[in-house]
């Protein structure tokens, strides 16, 4: 309203009949001034035969005394004419320059008192209608202050007064020049607005700070001012929350600098050079006072690296949230799955769902999550499938989505992405891939290993071989000497000479050389889940006892013998059935798993149906005793570290072959 006035209202506002009346006055006296001091000149000039022209000098003009010929003044250049034609004598035109020359200092005092009378007029015009201004201004923003009594408010608006009053009657000012009275709201909000929460999916300097925009493109374009700056998400969260994910605001250049300054100072700064076009802006705008909870959303490898990294993490962020990606399998978290999927067909419009279908959903839930007792978290897998088992049911010119329909979509699923599971199948089945599902081999198991595509998890059987004899070089891992061994997966092989030690007790040292393998593998191996198998497969080779290649065995070992928990049990239990099924089922076929697994487990319908009409196997084993059991059919020793092993146990017969490899070792020495 301020700026609209001075723009549209203030000049007929004071020029008013008195206003009017006081300037004519004004001029008049300085009409009579000039007339005072110039006209006894102007007399003489006459009497002497000249007379002032305006002649022009560069861009302008400036008087200039001439003669009079025939009664006008003569210019210079028409003097010059004259004399040419001879209508002027040389002579007379000498003396009639001489005597204009004579005239000039008296002139030029005269010029210069004249024009500063002009400047005084015109400043005294200008301070009446600057009085003027300020009286109509002062009394307009009354009403203004009144409405809002801030101090910022009052000294705005003095300043802008003060600032139309010195500049708005000047010849100086060109175009709007109410543009700098404007007020730039960056940051509005209702008084029932509530908490503002925002999230910044793009959080760059610029979207985070706040722009100062350029008001053209090219080079003459006017220089931004107040009105170009634009807030930013920080600002628009001011008094409430900003939503960031931390990896984005990391890979923007400058934004986590500028973030963690702004949380720390309490201040936000606009950079100078934060303009649109990306050059420097001849602007600094003041520093605003900011109260606003900074939500950073990221995984916890992530959070552990700032918190070791900088310095001012920890103490501007101190509250952590760590979300789990499980629920509870109970009525609480099956009544999540109930409310999730609702909400997903209400919004999306998708086909409704019958409770077994709900049920199934839950159930593949429960396979991802891959742990007892608990569901999955992470709802948007399981709502692809929900979208997915609703539009092939609605194509198919149905109206509900039954349990089959969802079982069909997680076979879909998974056979897109399958590929490399099924080319492994083929090979398996060629024979380019040896692994054994029958009979029996010294020294050679069937360990398990997974292949992770994407979210999804394949596994498939792996041949483990172990050959040994008398030296002193020790357990050799193939691939760990081939540099293809993880950390972990060295690890569990390092535990397994500790195992050694603890199940045979022998009175010396063990002496033998063996190495392990795992065969047909060209690539990195890591983990300790087939730790378990390499220890049955080398103390296959050291007692010569064959191994059942029908069964495989999965699980981590320790150094007192006891097989530890391993993950994703239920996808290598299906690898090994899918080759088992491939190459016919015996009927004896199975799989040896870590007991404390079993709660975990989570097999497709195909594997449980075969498990039920007893053409293949799941067997639980709490110690390397019970896998050695299964896979050779004999006993494996006694536990009981206090005892020695009964005669005819595997054990019992490992110690004998530790023995003679040791006194081998010792008949060779010099």
């Amino acid at each position: 309203e301020f700026t609209r006035f001075v723009r549209e209202r203030l000049q007929p506002a004071i020029v008013g009949e008195e206003l009017r009346e006081r300037q004519q006055k004004i001029e008049a006296e300085l009409a009579d001034e000039v007339k005072a001091v110039g006209e006894p000149l102007e007399r003489e000039l006459v009497e002497a035969g000249l007379g002032v022209v305006s002649v022009q000098y560069g861009d302008g003009t400036r008087p200039m005394i001439v003669p009079l010929i025939d009664g006008e003044p003569a210019s210079p250049d028409r003097m010059a004419q004259l004399v040419e034609s001879g209508a002027l004598q040389p002579e007379r035109a000498d003396e009639l320059a001489g005597r204009a020359a004579a005239f000039m200092p008296r002139f030029v005092e005269i010029a210069t008192r004249i024009n500063e009378a002009q400047r005084r007029q015109r400043a005294r015009v200008r301070s009446l209608y600057a009085t003027e201004a300020r009286r109509v201004l002062e009394f307009e923003v009354q009403d203004i202050e009144a409405e809002f009594p801030l101090v910022g408010v009052h000294e705005f608006l003095k300043a802008a007064v003060d600032d139309v009053v010195r500049n708005h009657f000047t010849d100086d000012e060109e175009g709007d020049t109410t543009r700098r009275y404007r007020i730039n709201l960056v940051l509005t909000h209702d008084t029932d607005d509530g908490c503002p929460i925002i999230v910044e999916n793009t959080p760059s300097l610029a979207s985070l700070l706040g722009v100062i925009e350029r008001r053209g493109r090219g080079d003459d374009s006017p220089a931004p001012d107040h009105l170009s700056i634009r807030c930013g998400s920080l600002l628009r969260a001011h008094g409430g929350y900003l939503v960031l994910e931390a990896r984005d605001v990391l890979s923007e250049p400058a934004a986590w600098k500028a973030l963690m300054r702004t949380l720390r100072t309490g201040q936000l700064d606009l950079e100078p050079d934060a303009g649109s076009s990306g050059n420097p802006v001849p602007l600094k705008p003041e520093p605003i006072e900011m109260h606003v909870k900074v939500v950073l959303i990221g995984d916890p490898d992530l959070h552990y690296v700032l918190n070791e990294l900088d310095d001012d993490f920890s103490n501007l962020f101190k509250v952590l949230a760590d979300f789990d990606s499980t629920l509870p399998r109970d009525d609480v978290g099956l009544g999540c799955y109930v409310g999730v999927l609702a909400r997903i067909c209400r919004e999306e419009r998708l086909l409704p769902f019958d409770r077994d279908a709900v049920a199934a959903l839950a159930e593949h839930g429960a396979r991802i999550a891959a742990r007892r007792g608990r569901l999955s978290a992470r709802f948007g897998r399981l709502a692809d499938i929900a979208r997915e088992a609703s539009f092939f049911v609605h194509k198919a010119g149905r109206e509900i989505v039954t349990r089959a329909d969802v079982r069909d979509t997680v076979r879909r699923t998974r056979h897109r992405s399958d590929l490399s599971a099924r080319k492994f199948r083929e090979l398996v089945h060629e024979g380019t891939i040896c692994i054994r599902t029958n009979g029996k081999e010294v020294g050679q198991i069937n360990g398990l290993a997974v292949l992770s595509i994407g979210p999804l998890t394949y596994g498939f059987p792996t041949r483990i071989t172990a050959t040994i004899g008398a030296g002193t070089s020790g357990a050799i891992h193939i691939e760990r000497e081939a540099r293809l061994s993880g950390a972990i997966h060295t690890k569990g092989f390092y535990i397994q000479g500790g195992l050694l030690r603890h199940l045979l007790r022998t009175d010396h040292p063990l002496t033998f050389s063996a190495s392990i393998a795992f065969e047909q593998s060209y690539g990195g191996i890591d983990g300790d889940s087939a730790s378990a198998a390499e220890s049955c497969c080398l103390l296959s080779a050291l007692t010569d006892i064959p191994l059942r290649q029908d069964l495989a065995l999965t699980g981590a070992i320790d150094q007192h013998g006891h097989i530890q928990a391993v993950g994703a049990v239920t996808e290598k239990i299906e690898g090994f059935y899918d080759t088992c099924f491939d190459a016919g089922l015996t009927g004896t076929q199975g799989v040896i798993v870590p007991s404390v697994n079993v709660p975990d487990l989570m097999l497709r319908e195909d594997v449980v149906e075969a498990v039920r009409a007893g053409t293949f196997h799941v067997y639980a084993a709490d110690t390397l005793h019970d896998a050695l059991e299964l896979l050779t059919g004999f006993p494996a020793g006694e536990r009981d570290p206090t005892r020695p092993h009964a005669e005819g146990t595997l054990l019992a017969r490992a110690v004998e072959r530790a023995r003679s490899y040791w006194r081998m070792v010792a008949r060779t020495k010099p």
